[in-house]
């Protein structure tokens, strides 16, 4: 069975015979003639032996198109073998250069077929069949117009020849009636889930391990890993729903066909978190702005909300179907759900990614619906029938399974809770929550992080979270992965899953109130890996947002940590907004006022910051003067460069943040009249900016007017935020 690294080589390839080929511009008469001689003897020695090449499917197709190159390569043999190669005709050469390309797309095509998934080669059995055909059409099409006449060949050759020209020309397009047999096999299992029936364990056990020959847990991974990754790359010929139906299949098959999970324990649990590290620290350092602000990824279809905010369509989305109606980041109620798509930041992400070597391909506008959310096909009856049942199996190898097979299944059960709500709200009906719940104090390091991790991706779902909530002991468990886990991802999973319970304003302040919570959060936003840390200033934001949870934040030094954050880039943006908000409260206003790098840190973060990071960051200072009276006002308004960057806020910033920025001007102005308006270089008048986005002058101040201005800025690494 071919390895995922094997397949890794073929993803991106759209059709086994995509891409395009050439024929070398330098090479003499002879040299052509050699090369094309070698890449043919080279198939031939690589494809045409059975031991060496056991083709699964296609054996035919794959057969006869060896026995043609042979033929062809006899050709080639004896037009390199003479003396008059310079006496050739010019249609031969040319011939010969047409034949170089289809030998190597007849490489290509062999190659795929024994180095791809097996379910894949099935799916795909009658566009393959195809390609052979085409490379038949190819073949007939240049001995068509070559002059075999003209040259002096032995009698057999020229027969073998003709007879080859004559096959090609007949030959029709090939279905191995077997291969057909298995794939439509394929389809009645898919039949029986849709019906809500199990197919039999001895039919699935022949079909994949007798004819598919998948036998063990990594022919099992392999496989799934290969479809997934045609959903991801929105193959051409790749059909979702059916795809998610296929993996679903394949998943079931697994533990139904396997049996126990303890022999698989150790590599596999090896193989996620070497996947899970990958995913959470690359090699590459990603600009922030082209990450998501929901999945902290690479955006591949970023799209603006009517809040003015880019996201990760798929994220946003995901959001939305949860139930949420507000901007994940502002927390602003959304007027409508459409999301339009931001073109200037995809080309942007693009060009980053080709000078990065990063394979990219972005998705095409029919790939979304009407109403902007992208088409999620890839679920069907039968993929939820098929993972229903694979839930009920590894459910009951939590409640009786050994400590490997409990570990292998809460593994399993947090890989199959990331994939939809669907499976989300299956796998907490069927009471995954309470018995994840008591593995959250193993002594296994790999089973305390998969089933905190597995809870996390549970808790995405609104039902969920209350399910989680109610659940007697559930909070207290998790603060206490949090405060002590064995392992720093499952310290920061814990983390993620209070944040993601705290969306729910009802529960901030239980969670406050849950003894060590926010310590705990606080000590991973100082100490914590660069994930940890974003992890646990989105929790803090959100508690930040409940205006009771500010004691206690206080108490435990979130509000330190939270001034400290300011300094550190990756969630300053973050450490700002949740300040914001906090600083309303007087108590926890003296602290931050009380630290003289506050000021500093947030007058640099509207210098250095995204628009969303100078928004966050001219509010807090807002909120700071209009709590903290004159004093603090005044050591504001003699920032240096203060006036410089308001103005440019004024001009270029999101409406909040122009909003926030004039009000911020007034209440310096009362204080300190001249200390802003001299800040600004190059003697801008201030009134007239403000003037300019809708702000005009009464005998009170500055108030808003309904004017508004629509502006693109650019921001960090100059990715312009369309505003």
């Amino acid at each position: 069975m071919s390895s995922p690294l094997v397949f890794s080589s073929l993803r991106r390839r759209k059709t086994p015979l995509s891409g395009a080929f050439f024929t070398p511009a330098d090479l003499g008469d002879l040299e052509l003639i050699r090369t094309v001689e070698s890449i043919a003897g080279d198939l031939i020695s690589c494809c045409g032996n059975p031991d060496a090449f056991p083709p699964l499917f296609q054996r035919k197709n794959i057969r006869s198109l060896i026995r043609k190159v042979e033929i062809l390569l006899a050709l080639l043999k004896l037009l390199g073998g003479g003396d008059s190669v310079s006496q050739l005709p010019s249609s031969v050469i040319t011939c010969l250069k047409e034949l170089y390309i289809v030998i190597h797309r007849a490489r290509v095509l062999l190659d795929f077929c024994s180095q791809s998934s097996r379910i894949w080669l099935l799916l795909q059995n009658p566009q393959i069949s195809g390609h052979f055909h085409d490379l038949n059409i190819e073949i007939a099409t240049i001995l068509d117009v070559f002059p075999l006449r003209e040259l002096d060949l032995p009698g057999d050759v020229r027969e073998q020849v003709e007879l080859l020209h004559r096959h090609c020309r007949r030959s029709n397009l090939f279905l191995e009636p077997r291969d057909e047999a298995q794939r439509l096999r394929i389809f009645s299992f898919l039949e029986k889930f849709e019906k809500g029936e199990a197919p039999d364990q001895a039919d699935l056990r022949s079909a994949f391990f007798h004819c598919l020959r998948i036998r063990d847990a990594k022919d099992f991974l392999a496989e799934i890993e290969y479809l997934e990754d045609q959903i991801c790359c929105q193959e051409e010929d790749a059909d979702p729903s059916l795809l998610g139906g296929v993996i679903a299949l394949l998943r079931y098959c697994r533990f139904r066909l396997l049996g126990s999970l303890e022999e698989e324990e150790e590599e596999e649990t090896k193989n996620c978190n070497s996947s899970f590290q990958l995913n959470r620290e690359p090699s590459i350092s990603i600009p922030k702005d082209l990450c998501c602000p929901i999945s902290l990824d690479l955006m591949k279809d970023p799209v603006i909300t009517s809040s003015g905010q880019t996201y990760d369509r798929a994220s946003i989305t995901q959001w939305i179907e949860e139930g949420h109606r507000t901007c994940p980041n502002s927390g602003q109620m959304l007027s409508h759900t459409r999301f339009m798509p931001n073109r200037a930041l995809r080309n942007l992400i693009a060009q980053w990614c080709m000078g990065q070597g990063i394979p990219y391909d972005p998705p095409d506008e029919h790939e979304t619906s009407s109403n902007g959310a992208t088409m999620s096909s890839s679920s069907s009856p039968a993929a939820a029938a098929a993972n229903k049942k694979t839930a009920e199996i590894l459910l009951g190898k939590l409640k009786v399974g050994s400590e490997s097979e409990k570990t292998v299944a809460a593994r399993e059960i947090r890989l199959l809770a990331k994939t939809g709500k669907e499976n989300r709200a299956c796998i907490a009906e069927l009471g995954a929550i309470p018995l994840l719940l008591k593995l959250l104090s193993s002594s296994n390091s790999n089973t305390q992080e998969n089933s905190v991790t597995a809870i996390l991706n549970l808790s995405i779902l609104e039902l969920n979270k209350k399910r989680i909530m109610d659940l007697e002991g559930c909070l207290r468990s998790i603060v206490d992965v949090l405060i002590g886990g064995l392992t720093t991802e499952a310290r920061e999973n814990a983390a993620a899953t209070l944040f993601s319970l705290s969306a729910v304003h009802a529960y901030k302040k239980k969670i406050t109130d849950e003894p060590g919570a926010v310590k705990a959060l606080a000590l991973l936003l100082k100490e914590g890996t660069p994930r940890g840390k974003k992890d646990a200033v989105t929790a803090l934001f959100n508690l930040s947002t409940h205006p009771e949870c500010s004691p206690r934040m206080l108490e435990a030094g979130a509000v330190s940590a939270l001034i400290e954050a300011l300094m550190t880039e990756s969630v300053a943006e973050e450490a700002a907004g949740a300040l914001a908000l906090v600083v309303r409260q007087q108590d926890v206003l003296e602290v931050v006022a009380e630290d003289d790098a506050s000021v500093g840190s947030l007058v640099g973060l509207m210098r250095r910051g995204s628009a969303k990071g100078k928004e966050n960051a001219v509010a807090a200072l807002h909120e700071m003067c209009r709590s903290g009276g004159v004093v603090l006002t005044q050591r504001v308004a003699r920032t240096p460069a203060l006036g410089g960057l308001i103005q440019n806020i004024l001009f270029t910033g999101t409406k909040r943040a122009r909003r926030k920025a004039a009000s911020l001007v007034r209440l310096c102005q009362k204080t300190e009249p001249m200390s802003v308006a001299a800040a600004i270089d190059g003697g801008w008048d201030l009134e007239y900016a403000m003037a300019r986005n809708g702000w005009m002058r009464r005998s009170s101040g500055f108030v808003g007017t309904d004017v508004s201005v629509s502006v693109s800025v650019s921001v960090g690494m100059s990715v312009p935020v369309l505003l």
